[in-house]
C-alpha cells in the first residue's frame, strides 16, 4: 500500500465517493456513521478505516491505516522506529512535526501534509491522513470523477 501524501493511499484518492471506493475494494467489512453523521468504512484485511464527510457530499476526506505493508517513499512505515521514519521524511523536506502525548502513544502531526504518525514504544503503529485545504480554504480534492 503506497502512501501518497496529500493524495491518498494505494488506489484511493481524497474526494472519492463511496461507489468509487467500492469499485476498487468491494463492500467494507463494517460500515457505520460517526457522531457527525460521517460515513465510516472499515476494511479488515487492508487494516484501513475511511471517513466520508457528510458535509462534503460524502467524499473521502480522512483515512487511517495500520497496514504493515504501508510504504512511504518506497520504505515501510508501520513497525519502524520513529527516528528512522522521521529522518527519511526530513530527507524529503518534511520537517515540521507537532508532538502530542497520550499515555504510551505519541502523535507526530505534520500540518502541511495533514498526516499523523502515531507511535507507541518508539515505533510507528498507525498513520492518519486527511485531505488538505487549499488557498481558498476549501478541500483540495484529488479525485475529479
Amino acid at each position: 500500500m503506497k502512501i501518497n501524501l496529500k493524495n491518498g493511499i494505494d488506489g484511493l484518492l481524497f474526494g472519492m465517493k463511496e461507489k468509487d471506493v467500492k469499485a476498487l475494494y468491494g463492500e467494507p467489512d463494517r460500515k457505520y456513521k460517526d457522531e457527525d453523521a460521517n460515513v465510516i468504512y472499515v476494511y479488515n484485511d487492508k487494516k484501513l478505516r475511511l471517513t466520508f464527510y457528510q458535509d462534503e457530499e460524502f467524499r473521502l476526506g480522512y483515512l487511517i491505516t495500520s497496514n504493515p505493508n504501508a510504504e512511504l517513499f518506497s520504505g515501510k512505515v508501520i513497525g519502524e522506529k520513529w527516528e528512522q521514519v522521521e529522518k527519511q521524511l526530513e530527507g524529503k523536506g518534511i520537517k515540521s512535526f507537532e508532538k502530542e502525548n497520550f499515555d504510551t502513544v505519541d502523535n507526530h502531526f505534520n500540518e502541511a501534509n495533514w498526516v499523523i504518525f502515531q507511535t507507541e514504544f518508539g515505533e510507528v503503529v498507525k498513520i492518519e491522513m486527511g485531505a488538505t485545504i487549499n488557498a481558498k480554504d476549501e478541500f483540495d480534492w484529488k479525485f475529479k470523477g
